[in-house]
């Protein structure tokens, strides 16, 4: 088997990355849908908050879990399998998340919906701080999707449909 290489999808909270990361990993022969949330959760005690009074521990903790999805993402792909992993990769950390990843391919993928569409999602939460973020900060590689008029199936259509412009390198 033959991987296809490392598909990252990500976006602010609400975006839609789950439902498409899980839909868009099944259109593979052999797929992977690997959830960088889940490292973080694998702390079971001393885990600090992105909002904690310590930024320090809570960056070094980021990072960590930054290092160890994308080393899974290319133990998974050099095994063969296309590996799509999704996490939130916004701002200044982006660029060194993504430079973290050594298998080839390797593809971005940039979830953005309007912040209405994401804020009736979360019940009508404001979302405007993380969406400024996402646009002013995060570095303009890969495709950037708005999926804010699809459906999660189109969304996986749309995606492997531009794939080719999503690439990075």
């Amino acid at each position: 088997m033959e991987s296809e290489g490392v598909i990252v999808v990500t976006g602010i909270t609400a975006a839609g990355k789950s439902t498409v990361s899980q839909l868009l990993a099944e259109r593979f022969q052999y797929g992977v849908h690997l959830r960088g949330e889940v490292f973080r959760r694998m702390i079971v005690s001393g885990q600090a908050a992105a909002d904690a009074d310590d930024g320090a521990e809570a960056m070094k903790q980021l990072r960590l879990r930054y290092r160890l999805v994308c080393q899974a993402a290319d133990g998974y792909a050099q095994a063969g399998f296309t590996v799509v992993l999704q996490d939130v990769v916004i701002g200044e950390l982006a660029r060194e998340f993504l430079d973290a990843i050594e298998s080839r391919p390797r593809y971005l993928v940039v979830l953005t919906p309007r912040p209405d569409v994401i804020s009736s999602r979360l019940g009508g939460l404001s979302v405007d701080e993380l969406d400024y973020e996402l646009h002013a900060f995060t570095p303009r590689r890969g495709l950037w999707l708005d999926n804010s008029d699809l459906t999660p199936n189109e969304t996986v259509d749309a995606i492997l449909g531009r794939l080719d412009e999503a690439g990075f390198d």
